[in-house]
């Protein structure tokens, strides 16, 4: 593989509040100059999120999520698999992220290890600025990463 061995995923929109937490968790990846980890930031279109991820050793999706009942800022960390079997929680790219992977394989465009990182999100209604609790759960978010890569031997975690 002459890529990265890793690809960070923030997806989301800024301009809708708690969906920026993705980007947020790029930006603050992108200042660390993490060796061999590429981070991007997606909408969450299934062909883009191949395009990123295809050969990674290991890719993580940071994305927001909206849940019945909710409790904004929490963490969690899943598989796409996982993700087809909620069926109280909805972001404006929970779709797209599990119809990448069965694509992405029939294509030949998969990541080894594929992690999903989603934050419950307050709101995702236009505007800028994550709320409270998704703010104050960046600096975790960040470390749920460093972890992931950590725990793949990928220098950076």
């Amino acid at each position: 593989m002459s890529g990265p061995r890793a690809v960070v995923i923030g997806v989301g929109n800024e301009y809708r509040h708690d969906d920026g937490i993705g980007p947020a968790v790029a930006a603050e990846l992108e200042r660390l100059c993490l060796p061999d980890v590429l981070v991007a930031v997606s909408d969450g279109e299934p062909t883009g999120l191949l395009d990123l991820w295809a050969d990674a050793e290991l890719a993580i999706v940071v994305d927001a999520v909206l849940c019945e009942p909710s409790t904004p800022g929490r963490v969690w960390r899943t598989t796409v698999d996982a993700l087809r079997g909620l069926t109280h929680a909805a972001s404006s790219h929970a779709m797209g992220i599990p119809d990448a992977l069965p694509l992405g394989r029939a294509l030949g465009k998969v990541p080894a290890e594929l992690v999903v990182l989603a934050v419950e999100a307050h709101r995702l209604d236009l505007g800028a600025g994550l709320s409270a609790p998704v703010a104050a759960a960046l600096p975790d978010v960040i470390a749920a990463v460093r972890a992931e890569l950590a725990r793949c031997g990928i220098p950076g975690g």
